[in-house]
């Protein structure tokens, strides 16, 4: 089983924490606390994190834009929590091809302005929080 390391430490207050990557999930959460799922809900249909632009969510109350990606339903039965929250914070160490953004991880990303470099999209809370919530799905 392939595990590694990741994540770089910056100066900025929503610095990215280190995580573990084991295969193809990361088993333990970034945040010391659980995720909350409504505000990890409140995350998903937020046009900071534009999930909407390309997955449509089953119960949003919100049109989604497009559908690059998959549709959002059924996946808390099919992803373990590793899972989902690897694909939120680094999708692209799954399939290098992904158009899926890397939500957490601020190091080798190209076309990133100047004020955004080294800062991560969601904080870890965030991303537990997302997770929380995408485990509802069922």
């Amino acid at each position: 089983m392939f595990a590694a390391v990741a994540g770089c430490a910056t100066s900025a207050p929503d610095a990215v924490l280190p995580y573990r990557v084991d295969g193809d999930a990361i088993r333990e959460r970034l945040a010391a606390a659980p995720g909350d799922a409504a505000r990890g809900k409140a995350v998903v249909v937020s046009r900071d994190s534009n999930c909407l632009l390309c997955h449509a969510v089953p119960d949003s109350g919100v049109r989604f834009m497009g559908n690059v990606g998959p549709s959002l339903e059924g996946v808390g039965a099919q992803l373990t929590e590793g899972q989902l929250r690897l694909r939120i914070v680094d999708s692209m160490r799954l399939n290098r091809e992904t158009k899926m953004p890397s939500y957490y991880r601020v190091d080798e990303l190209n076309r990133v302005a100047e004020a955004w470099r080294g800062q991560p999209v969601l904080t870890a809370q965030q991303v537990e929080d997302t997770v929380a919530y995408l485990l509802t799905l069922r």
